[in-house]
């Protein structure tokens, strides 16, 4: 059974607080995002930037799975 949205939002929550792993992932996802923000916000953007703004896409995405795959084996291994 999938999780609801709320309930994705407050086991993200708890990862947060308790496993310091799952942190560094969602603040350098958080920072990622900031950046792709930044760069696709730029009309205009040079050969280097849209290689950096492909390249951090792929790292975030890449941090967002992990965080999936941490959130999944937290609920297999706190299973009732």
């Amino acid at each position: 059974m999938d999780l609801s949205v709320h309930e994705q939002e407050e086991l993200k929550a708890h990862l947060m607080a308790t496993d310091e792993s799952f942190r560094q992932m969602a603040e350098e996802h958080a920072r990622l995002k900031r950046r792709v923000s930044e760069l696709e916000a730029n009309p205009h953007p040079s050969e280097e930037e849209m290689n950096e703004e492909a390249r951090l896409k792929k790292r975030k995405l890449a941090l967002k799975d992990q965080m999936i795959e941490s959130m999944h084996q937290y609920r297999e291994s706190h299973a009732a």
